[in-house]
């Protein structure tokens, strides 16, 4: 059995406001490794000859901001995500949650799933705007900008092609969700303490593991999304990409006879160095801005502190805990009055 992974101190918007700030940093740090796995996995040229050789082919041709490329899209797309992600995860977590509140492991990986794909269907226009953008050279511009791009590609390709490659990230997630829980969720028994009290260094080392086996195992999904998303006859050398198909299990065909089955990892080297600051950051400054929440709402002593507030129950919500202290307020300013009235 395993409880569910939120915390019931803060309330849905301070929630909301801590993943998107963490979500928002992280990509933003991250975003030149993004860049080149992309482009590695599309097939363009700039990643024809390794990994770090494609950092200097694209700061020759595109100079710095290319390696920014698509990152206000990225960061966009995080706050609808997440507050669909949060909001389904939520509703089908408490549909299995036993009367104690808990829920079991399984349960918990296939919530996650499901609202994985829910967030994904919402946000996947902006996904393949993201695609375009990073794909295209910035000096020789098809697109620009996130709503001209997608307004774009919907004019001239059809509302189909902001959907392209959708049932790839269906097929994705449940091994992406199977690996990061399940590792997540093992390695916190390790610990052999509670998620609440896990210091940003073991939130770090949680992160990075659970990440980088999840990536791992839905990774040839997310390289033939990529390439279904960059394809397009109406773009120069069809988007860049290095196989021609007609359709998602075509596109697996031509990777596999083309290019050999480790093709599909094409990037994987970008993707992992990544993928370890990237979940790290995001698990530590989640948990930072949820220490700061946890302060203002009243539950601990310091925002750099994990030590717990006298008196405070723990178990209480926010708007529990502002309820009581009301309550207490009025009651020593009733008895203050009382005694005042007695002495006169």
């Amino acid at each position: 059995m395993a409880s569910a992974r939120t915390d019931n101190r803060l309330t849905g918007s301070q929630s909301f406001v801590c993943m998107g700030f963490s979500g928002f940093f992280s990509k933003t740090v991250t975003s030149p490794l993004e860049v080149v796995k992309i482009k590695t996995q599309v097939g363009t040229y700039h990643c024809k000859s390794g990994f770090w050789q494609s950092f200097i082919v694209i700061y020759r041709n595109e100079g710095l901001r290319g390696f920014w490329k698509g990152n206000l899209t990225s960061c966009l797309r995080l706050f609808p995500y997440n507050a669909v992600h949060l909001t389904t995860y939520k509703k089908i977590v408490h549909l299995h949650m036993d009367e104690f509140g808990f829920i079991s492991q399984w349960r918990a990986i296939f919530a996650g799933g499901l609202a994985g794909v829910a967030a994904a269907l919402v946000t996947y226009p902006l996904e393949v705007a993201e695609t375009r953008l990073i794909v295209q050279n910035c000096r020789e511009r098809t697109y620009i900008g996130i709503a001209q791009t997608i307004s774009k590609i919907c004019r001239n390709e059809g509302l189909n092609a902001l959907y392209r490659g959708f049932p790839l990230t269906v097929l994705g997630a449940f091994p992406f969700s199977v690996g990061c829980f399940t590792v997540y969720m093992n390695l916190e028994k390790l610990w052999q303490e509670t998620p609440s009290r896990f210091t940003p260094l073991q939130n770090f080392i949680n992160g990075c593991i659970a990440a980088g086996v999840a990536q791992t195992l839905s990774y040839p999904f997310e390289t033939v999304k990529r390439k279904m998303q960059a394809q397009s006859a109406r773009l120069p050398h069809f988007g860049g990409v290095d196989v021609h198909f007609t359709g998602m299990i075509d596109c697996f065909i031509q990777v596999v006879k083309t290019k050999g089955v480790l093709s599909l990892w094409n990037g994987l080297t970008a993707n992992t160095i990544k993928i370890v600051p990237y979940f790290g950051l995001l698990f530590t400054c989640f948990e930072m801005c949820k220490q700061v929440c946890l302060y203002r709402n009243g539950y601990i002593v310091s925002p750099l502190s994990y030590k717990l507030t006298p008196g405070v129950d723990q178990s209480l919500g926010p708007s529990e805990l502002e309820e009581v202290r009301r309550y207490l307020r009025n009651r020593n300013f009733a008895s203050g009055e009382s005694s005042l009235g007695n002495r006169w």
